[in-house]
């Protein structure tokens, strides 16, 4: 019978790497959305206005969810 070869499990490494990857790039576009606010802030209409702050939201938001992931909260 042949042997399956014992595989290591580095999941969870690659998991905190993956996450830390996740809230570097959130952090990211959060800035560019804070950059983008203060730089079209006189010609920004409502609808512009709308839009990055449902970016920024989702952001805050995949931010939390990753946090408390990493707490252990659910």
């Amino acid at each position: 019978m042949k042997q399956i070869p014992k595989v290591t499990d580095s999941r969870p490494d690659n998991i905190k790497a993956l996450k830390h990857d996740i809230r570097n790039q959130l952090s990211n576009i959060q800035l560019a959305i804070e950059q983008l606010r203060f730089e079209i802030q006189d010609i920004a209409n409502a609808d512009c206005k709308f839009y990055m702050d449902t970016i920024a939201t989702s952001c805050e938001k995949m931010t939390s969810l990753l946090k408390d992931d990493l707490d252990g909260k659910k």
